[in-house]
């Protein structure tokens, strides 16, 4: 019998007939069916976003290669993101979506359109003042976020233009956030998970058309990537309204001091509030560690913060397909299993996710680690992209391997948190380990330089996973289901042989040395990754592990 079945027969109804026990059974298997379905459709969508993303950093790769002006965009690009997870995906995200969960389970729905009123009036207000104040502030901005490009004053200035152009992206954004935490807790995933390719398609012209016809006026070419961002998050945000209007819950925000009051004053806005208090700590430590190692990196080689954003790009392929659709997928879902009082049912999913990603994180961290090289040569090895260039990269991309399983698991514990509405130890374990993680860039910066920052990094979230859930066991919140000990083992062993298989890859091809034989390299990594994927489940089946009895979990 799977895990969610038994989980809900656990609960104590009193005395149930055989037929009451078989539909419970059935609708326990139905959610988990549902759950997985809905986890494959965030993946999905989730894989096109970042196949175009990549292509994105391709084409801006092969264009404008590692250099001043492509360190410029990227440190202007990450300012509107930091503060976008302010107010987006981060802090608010995790106030908002719990509380929305809990009132639609509480309230129904047209209590809960009142709270998504009320709160997109507040969250307009706040992001114009952002907004206003954030494009007015943009040098200090960028020295804050990376002084060191004060060294070549012209790429300060470029940078500070740029970031006066992409800033208001934070405000559609973060009105996109409230949108998709709308939409997973009507569970329509199918819209957020999307939207993103919209950010790249409009950055991919952006490069291709735009940057020619911004030179042809006499500006820096590089302006148009900052053009592509802002369109980006206007379109992204006109699919989200056209999406909620389709169920009736497009927001109603009020520009009037009456409406502003009275929605500040409701008790489900001062819920969210009081949440993003903490969330918004724990966000910005988590971001704290970012922008030491963007100062950090900026007085690095020329080049520096471009080969991490290069990395943290193909980074991105895993914790999102397997972390971000995860957690996209749960928080909603364990909200409201905390909201009727399912403790079963809590535990029971965060067993699934956790298990799923040590199925899917272990392999992957197995290729960025021994595989590297190839993916970045292939990917990345073109144009104005030097084989030093992809030396650096591959560098920092194996930074980020080791600690892409704690990445990924992040991305189901804090979920476990947020759901119970406690955004506090979360904080309370990014500080310790924002401590750890600058002490570790002391000890290892002169030692590797900048591949040293996504090693800290990567070692950090190891330890803030394991530390999250060490707390989750402790105050019994989740309680792992029999048979971790040999799944375990089934996961090292697979993972092992595909170790050895990948080694040999990356040693048996001059993976750096035919960059003009594109076909053939690609179709090579294409067949290397396809046989890798083969060898992995095939060993799993050969060690007893029966996949589609476990997804079913």
């Amino acid at each position: 019998m799977d895990v969610v079945s038994k989980a809900v027969d656990s609960i104590s109804y009193g005395p149930a007939d055989p037929a009451t026990a078989l539909r419970r059974r059935d609708a326990a298997t139905l959610r988990a069916v549902s759950l997985l379905k809905s986890a494959s459709v965030v993946s999905l969508l989730t894989l096109l976003s970042r196949i175009t993303g990549m292509a994105r950093e391709l084409l801006i790769a092969s264009t404008f290669g590692a250099s001043a002006l492509t360190d410029a965009f990227n440190v202007a690009f990450r300012i509107p993101n930091l503060f976008r997870r302010f107010f987006a995906e981060g802090a608010f995200s995790q106030a908002f979506v719990p509380v929305l969960a809990a009132s639609k389970a509480r309230d129904g729905e047209v209590a809960t359109k009142t709270l998504i009123d009320r709160v997109a009036t507040v969250l307009a207000w706040a992001l114009l003042l952002v907004s206003v104040i954030g494009v007015l502030a943009a040098p200090a901005l960028v020295w804050v976020m990376a002084s060191g490009l004060q060294k070549n004053p012209r790429s300060f200035e470029i940078a500070v233009v740029m970031t006066r152009w992409m800033f208001p992206y934070i405000a559609f954004m973060s009105l996109v956030a409230l949108a998709a935490g709308v939409l997973n807790t009507w569970k329509r995933f199918a819209v957020p998970a999307a939207t993103p390719v919209l950010l790249n398609l409009c950055m991919i012209t952006a490069a291709w058309l735009g940057a020619p016809w911004f030179k042809a006026l006499g500006l820096e070419p590089i302006y148009a990537l900052a053009a592509g961002v802002l369109l980006g998050g206007v379109l992204q945000l006109g699919v989200q309204v056209v999406a909620l209007r389709k169920l009736g819950l497009a927001p109603v925000m009020g520009w009037r001091h009456g409406a502003l009051r009275a929605a500040w004053a409701d008790s489900g806005t001062q819920a969210i509030v009081k949440l993003m208090g903490p969330a918004l700590l724990g966000v910005g430590v988590a971001h704290l560690s970012m922008l030491i190692n963007t100062q950090i990196a900026s007085y690095l080689a020329v080049g520096s913060v471009s080969w991490i954003t290069y990395a943290d790009r193909l980074m991105e392929f895993p914790t999102a397909l397997l972390g971000v659709a995860m957690g996209v997928v749960l928080m909603p879902q364990l909200a409201t299993a905390r909201a009727t009082g399912d403790s079963v049912r809590y535990s029971a999913m965060l067993d699934w996710g956790l298990r799923l990603v040590v199925l899917l994180a272990v392999p992957c961290a197995v290729a960025l680690i021994a595989f590297a090289k190839p993916l970045v040569a292939v990917l990345y090895q073109y144009g104005a992209i030097t084989q030093n260039d992809v030396q650096q990269i591959t560098r920092a991309l194996m930074g980020w391997g080791v600690g892409l399983i704690g990445l990924v698991a992040l991305k189901v514990l804090a979920p476990g948190y947020y759901a119970n509405q406690d955004t506090k130890t979360p904080v309370r374990v990014a500080i310790a380990v924002l401590v750890i993680t600058q002490l570790l860039n002391i000890a290892l910066v002169p030692w590797f330089a900048h591949a040293a920052l996504t090693l800290s990094i990567g070692i950090g979230a190891m330890i803030n996973a394991v530390w999250l859930l060490r707390g989750l066991l402790q105050r019994g919140s989740y309680r792992p289901e029999p048979g971790w000990g040999a799944f375990t083992l089934q996961v090292l062993a697979a993972s092992a042989v595909l170790l050895g298989f990948l080694l040999w890859a990356n040693g048996a091809f001059a993976w750096t040395q035919m960059p003009d034989e594109k076909i053939r390299r690609i179709a090579l990594l294409g067949m290397i990754l396809l046989a890798s994927g083969a060898i992995y489940f095939t060993v799993l089946w050969a060690t007893g592990l029966k996949l589609r009895q476990f997804l079913r979990r």
